[in-house]
Formats: C-alpha cells, structure tokens, sequence
C-alpha cells in the first residue's frame, strides 16, 4: 500500500499547462473592468456575450481540426447541461464581482475556492488532503484575505455586499473545478467540454437576462439591452477578444491540466492569477495595491512555490 503520508508526484507537464493556464485567465478581469467602467455593461449581459462568442469561435475550430470531437454520448449530456448552469452561474456572479469591487480584488477573492476545492475534492473525489497541501491552502487564504482588504473596517462598510459576491463566486468557481476533473475521468475531451458548457452557459444567461425579475442584479432591463453595446464597435471588439483569448484559451488550459492534476492542486496553482491580475490592473487602470496586499500576493505565491517543490 502507499505511504499517504508522503505528498504525491504531480507531472511537470500540469505545473506548466496551470502556469500558462493562470497567466492567460488573469487578463480576464482586466477585459471586464473595461467594459463595466467604459460602457456601463450590466454583469449578466457582458457574461451572456462572452460565453456566447466563446462557444461561437470554438465550433468553426473544432469542425475543421476535430470534428470528431463535437460527438458527445447522451449519458454525457445531462451532465453538460449541469455543468453549463453552473458555468453560467458562476460567470454571471464573478462578472458582477468584477464591477463591484475591481479587477485585483476580485480576482482574490474568487480564489477563496483555493479551500473549497481541497475539501470538497477530498470529501467527493476521494483526492488525498495531506500537510503540504492544507499549508498551501492556508497560506493562498491567508494572501486573499489581505489583499482583498476585508480586515479594513472602512473597506467592510463599504464593500460588503461585493465582498459576499465574492466569496460566492469562488465557491462556485470550486464545484466547476470539481466538475472540471470530474469530466476528465468520464473521459469528455478538455476541448469537447469547453464548447458544450460554454454553449449551455450562454443559453442559461439569455434565460436569466429575459426574465422579468427585475430583483436579478445586473441582467438586461429589456430585451433591447441585450445589445447594450450598439454601434460601439471598440466595445465589441474588445468584448470578442475577452471571449476568444483568456477565456477560450485560459478555461481550456485550466481543463486540460485537470487531466493531468488533482482538482485541489489545479486550483492552488492558479491561485498566481491574482498576483498577476493586480500587477496588470495597476499599471492598466491605475488600481493601487497597499503594502499589505502586496503582501498577500506573496502569501499566495510561496503556497504555490511551497507547493510544487514539497509536492514532487
């Protein structure tokens, strides 16, 4: 039998596919930002879009290059649909995050899931939790907490409700990573689950942006305002890109590093995104990072680092 105590091997290849993976999704809130500030765009209707474009520029590649890739079993597709409500959940509460409390503090908390996903992958997919990995997860939490800025009592007045939203969207952003592994040991192709989630996702977020209830923070007013953007060509550009470069590439990376590595691990190791986001946003939007939150970006940093030397 295996010695649990000793912490697994886990292939260079994943550690570098989550790397690239972390890098490319950390433009994403940057591309949000934009759009919420420049054009005033409600959260669910940027969301609706960006899964839109995702699924509508994957489809073309996938017919030419591997078009045997766009088969899917029925068994499979009830799960597809679940998995793309939940995709489409969580891209409408992270968008709305994103608008309320800015690209780097948001991008922290979403990676709360950093926990979520080590419980849960271990109470679900029976994933091991041993000490160099619980370390990581406090030290990632440890580095969201400061950066986020949540201790400042002026900030919690403030921000509460963004805060929650937050929170939110990265436990929803760990059942999508648990689903994500989940997938991959159904043997669904990274690529193949891409498309159809996204494509769900986009159909859910029409749905919850043609309902009448009005109580449904950030969906469209009005059918109309599903094109809120108009003549705005700039916006739609840059709106396509968001869809077609961190989101295509980052979330298809992120699932094919999931057929390589644990759901908890996946999940730690990208928790780099923040670091990154808040580098791009300071220099791009002018969002300022305190002394402490720089702090907390290199809490988060030395779990990853921890991680991967102890973890070999």
């Amino acid at each position: 039998m295996p010695d649990r105590s000793t912490p697994p091997t886990y292939p260079s290849r994943g550690f570098t596919i989550a790397l690239i993976s972390a890098l490319i999704l950390s433009t994403t809130a940057i591309f949000i930002r934009y759009l919420t500030e420049t054009y005033q765009m409600p959260a669910l209707v940027l969301a609706f879009w960006r899964d839109f474009f995702v699924a509508l520029t994957l489809l073309p590649i996938l017919l030419v290059v591997r078009p045997g890739l766009l088969r899917v079993g029925r068994s499979q597709l009830a799960y597809l649909v679940s998995y793309g409500l939940l995709l489409a959940v969580f891209n409408g509460v992270w968008t709305l995050s994103v608008a309320l409390n800015g690209a780097a503090i948001s991008t922290v908390l979403v990676y709360s899931s950093a926990a979520f996903t080590a419980l849960l992958g271990w109470w679900l997919l029976k994933e091991p939790l041993n000490w160099v990995k619980i370390l990581a997860v406090v030290l990632s939490l440890g580095g969201c907490v400061l950066v986020s800025g949540i201790l400042n009592q002026q900030v919690m007045q403030l921000s509460l409700l963004g805060i929650l939203i937050g929170i939110i969207a990265g436990l929803a952003f760990a059942i999508y990573t648990l689903m994500g592994r989940s997938a991959s040991e159904r043997g669904l192709n990274p690529w193949s689950t891409l498309l159809y989630t996204f494509g769900f996702a986009a159909l859910f977020l029409l749905v919850f942006n043609l309902l009448p209830y009005q109580a449904i923070p950030g969906k469209a007013a009005n059918p109309a305002d599903l094109f809120w953007l108009g003549a705005a060509l700039g916006g739609w550009l840059v709106l396509f890109l968001l869809a077609a470069g961190p989101t295509l590439v980052g979330f298809g990376l992120y699932n094919v590093s999931l057929s390589y590595l644990p759901s908890s691990v996946v999940n730690l190791i990208v928790t780099l995104e923040p670091v990154m986001t808040a580098l791009m946003a300071y220099f791009l939007l002018g969002e300022i990072m305190t002394g402490v939150q720089i702090g907390g970006s290199l809490l988060i940093l030395t779990g990853v680092v921890f991680l991967r030397i102890f973890g070999e």
